[in-house]
């Protein structure tokens, strides 16, 4: 795979994962109430956002840099670092900080930040891909 495949994959995966991830937190408490046999899967639990987390971080470390060297618009990877951030610190605050409501929205926050980051960071590689074609 050509590095501009590679970072165009890593972009796409990291906007699915941050969006799986928002997902997760707006759909999993409709879902406890509605089949609380999904309790006992685990998707409730801290290791869900650990595993998330240990995914999202490097794909999306590494898209980021990426398009940046190709655009040079690093705007985009401020942003798509500040939503990194709170993707992280959400779950070390956790329930003791934010409470249940407040860790959710926190992370929210951070998924729609990456995802954004993600989505600006493929259109400006696209842009400078039609310009490099002209």
């Amino acid at each position: 795979m050509s590095d501009s495949g590679s970072r165009v994959w890593a972009d796409r995966a990291a906007i699915g994962l941050s969006g799986l991830c928002a997902l997760h937190c707006l759909l999993l408490p409709v879902a406890l109430t509605l089949t609380p046999s999904i309790a006992g899967a685990g998707v409730a639990d801290e290791a869900f956002h650990v595993w998330m987390i240990v995914f999202v971080v490097p794909i999306s470390i590494y898209a980021l840099f990426a398009g940046c060297n190709k655009h040079r618009e690093y705007t985009v990877l401020a942003l798509g670092g500040v939503g990194l951030a709170v993707l992280i610190f959400a779950p070390l605050l956790g329930h003791d900080v934010l409470g249940e409501d407040g860790e959710r929205v926190v992370t929210l926050v951070g998924a729609l930040l990456v995802a954004a980051s993600h989505v600006r960071n493929f259109r400006l590689c696209r842009q400078a891909d039609c310009q490099h074609e002209v």
